[in-house]
């Protein structure tokens, strides 16, 4: 072996590090990559516009009525005098506020819930398995209307309206995490952990939780997505907190006041094109991560 090969050795041994892996894996991806690539431009879109704006304007009686897109209002403004451009930078950011908060609490919840149904089994799996399979059917919409509706709207703030949206919200991830739970323990890992004697709560968070991470990161999408989802057609009947400049609340003003036929066509295309974006973002974002949870459909590398 001469010199030149020895010297060569090492760097053709050299294994990818992770960042670069999860760059390929996002280039393979075609979903989770355009899904991405439009939440980071939503993001920048938010992030840019609160450098720039003053948040008074999102607000009535802060700009000239019913003008339509200029160089000084891009996306013109409202019946009530507010800047629409403004609106929608706040509006952006209160419904993802919702939806983390309430994606956020309903996978901690189903989370706990699962891997106490799943690992301790008996009876705390049969009160929870069985609280699961009775809520899982009533319709949340229903609920979350009647409880919104039964709300004075002067006391529901972003806070109320994210745990009336996760109130229904945590079973589902109850029974996927549950089933995970109950594949993995039975694994031979678990039970070479168990001979070590390492106790549960070693085994749930060393051994376990490492191997849900995808499936958990999966959830987690999931109920931001629904939890959007839930902001935004409550918003739009009218539910929500009525003087933020949530994008449901500008599109269900603008039909209150009825927009397009007074001709301000301009006042819901924005937040209206605003929540197609949103929402098809994290149903594409959610596609690539069920590949990533999903050994049968993961592509190799």
């Amino acid at each position: 072996m001469t010199d030149a090969t020895v010297a060569m050795a090492p760097a053709g041994n050299l294994r990818p590090s992770r960042l670069q892996l999860a760059f390929r894996y996002i280039r393979r991806n075609k979903s989770l990559a355009i899904g991405l690539v439009i939440l980071l431009v939503l993001i920048l879109f938010t992030a840019i516009g609160f450098m720039v704006i003053d948040t008074k304007h999102a607000y009535p009686l802060s700009a000239p009525t019913k003008k339509p897109p200029s160089f000084k209002y891009p996306f013109g403004t409202d019946f009530f005098g507010r800047d629409l451009f403004a609106a929608m930078v706040v509006g952006m950011w209160q419904t993802a506020a919702i939806g983390l908060l309430a994606g956020a609490i309903g996978t901690f919840i189903g989370v706990i819930l699962g891997f106490a149904s799943a690992y301790f089994g008996g009876w705390t799996d049969g009160i929870i398995k069985n609280i699961c399979l009775i809520l899982t059917p009533i319709p949340v919409l229903l609920i979350q209307v009647v409880v919104a509706g039964s709300l004075d709207k002067r006391d529901v703030t972003i806070m109320m309206m994210a745990l009336i949206i996760v109130m229904l919200g945590w079973m589902g991830t109850t029974l996927v995490v549950r089933a995970q739970v109950l594949t993995m323990k039975e694994r031979q890992f678990v039970s070479v952990a168990k001979l070590s004697g390492v106790g549960s709560l070693g085994i749930i968070f060393k051994e376990i939780m490492p191997n849900l991470l995808p499936f958990i990161a999966a959830a987690f999408v999931v109920q931001v997505f629904a939890a959007v989802f839930a902001s935004f057609y409550l918003a739009v009947l009218g539910l929500g907190p009525l003087r933020e400049p949530l994008l449901g609340n500008i599109i269900w003003s603008a039909q209150s006041q009825g927009a397009f036929f007074n001709g301000w066509w301009w006042w819901p295309i924005a937040p209206s094109l605003a929540m197609i974006l949103i929402l098809g973002s994290l149903a594409l974002i959610n596609m690539g991560l069920d590949e990533l949870a999903n050994p049968r459909v993961r592509s190799s590398e």
